[in-house]
Order: structure tokens, then sequence, then C-alpha cells
């Protein structure tokens, strides 16, 4: 009976893991975790969400591209992008991101990793950036 039990308990984690992995599409990651996942991932795209003049007054993660999450074409910005690609988005605090990271999640992206707290978060930690 302890076999039995065992086995369907196992069974069971098994595949509320596999449930879980399977349907998390967006990920919230520290500053620290940001780096190592965003530079190990050579085919993963690094997206800053913030405007030109936040771009140039603050600087920016090495190797962003722009895609300003404040545009009137945003989500047309976003359905050019290839949806089975990884992207590592942010944005200044974290709420154009979190927007943004919602809005892959229903258009059927694959893997979205959302730094948490935005680039001023990044920044608090000492974290790299770049300037024009």
């Amino acid at each position: 009976m302890k076999k039995i039990l065992f086995i369907l308990i196992t069974v069971a984690s098994i595949s509320t893991y596999a449930q879980v992995s399977n349907s998390a599409v967006v990920t919230n990651l520290s500053a620290e975790d940001f780096k190592k996942l965003s530079a190990a991932d050579k085919n993963g795209v690094i997206i800053d969400l913030r405007t030109n003049e936040e771009l140039a007054s603050k600087g920016f993660i090495k190797g962003a591209i722009q895609l300003d999450w404040l545009a009137k074409d945003n989500e047309a910005q976003v359905e050019k992008l290839d949806k089975n690609k990884t992207y590592y988005i942010y944005c200044a605090a974290g709420g154009r991101s979190g927007d943004c990271a919602e809005y892959m999640e229903k258009h059927k992206f694959k893997r979205v990793f959302n730094l948490e707290k935005g680039f001023s978060g990044w920044v608090a930690k000492g974290m790299p950036i770049e300037k024009k």
C-alpha cells in the first residue's frame, strides 16, 4: 500500500511540475540573474522599452535594442518579433516591462525574462551600463 501511495504522489508531483514549467512564459529576474542569463544566451534579445530621452539621459544595458513601449505603435513593433526567440525586457522601474511581458504572453511568445525593478534596480545594484 505504501508503494502505491508513493508512486501516486511521485506521478502527481511530476505532472504538476511539467504543467507549471511548460506554462511559465514570463519569468521575473533579479538584476544579477538577468545579467547572468542574458550574457550566457547568445541567441536571446535584450529589449529596452524606454523612450529615446530616457536612453540618452540615463544609459542602457549593453546589447539592448530599443522598443519604445510608450510609442503609439508599440504592439505592432512587438508583433514583428520572432515569437520563438527568448527576450530579456526591461524599462525604467518595471511597470512598462510588466505590461509588455503580459502582452507577449497573451500573444504566444515562448520565453520572456523581465528585469525586476527595471533599469533603476539594475543601476542600484551597480551593474554596468552603456551611454550613447
